[in-house]
């Protein structure tokens, strides 16, 4: 692998570039306000900037499936707002991918696929 390197003009340049790419990114793609387990529908709830709400089942999500509501509970949002992130159970979602109705991987998903109402309670 080639090491880089970045002169100041270059990196100033990089910096811009990606602070533009984040700007963007922040204006057009979903960010999360908040985010928490809701104990009596049995959902995670996301709130999303610009007032748009959504819920899913936890055992659709990768990672979740076998979670106690305590450890639902404790959900964090990503410091970009893109995603979640449960500490304790070593588990992060895109919400962008959450939107599209993208649980986890690949595999996941195929597996999520085999099963007879997967999705009975979205």
């Amino acid at each position: 692998m080639d090491n880089l390197i970045f002169d100041q003009q270059t990196l100033e340049e990089e910096i811009k570039n990606a602070r533009q790419a984040a700007l963007i990114a922040n204006t057009f793609e979903p960010r999360a306000e908040s985010a928490y387990y809701d104990w009596q529908i049995g959902k995670i709830t996301i709130d999303l900037k610009y007032g748009v709400s959504f819920s899913f089942p936890p055992e659709i999500a990768q990672g979740l499936e076998d979670a106690s509501p305590e450890d639902l509970a404790e959900v964090e949002i990503t410091p970009s707002g893109a995603g979640l992130h449960w500490e304790k159970l070593d588990a992060d979602l895109s919400i962008p991918a959450l939107l599209i109705g993208i649980y986890g991987n690949e595999a996941w998903m195929n597996q999520l696929k085999n099963k007879q109402n997967y999705c009975k309670n979205c």
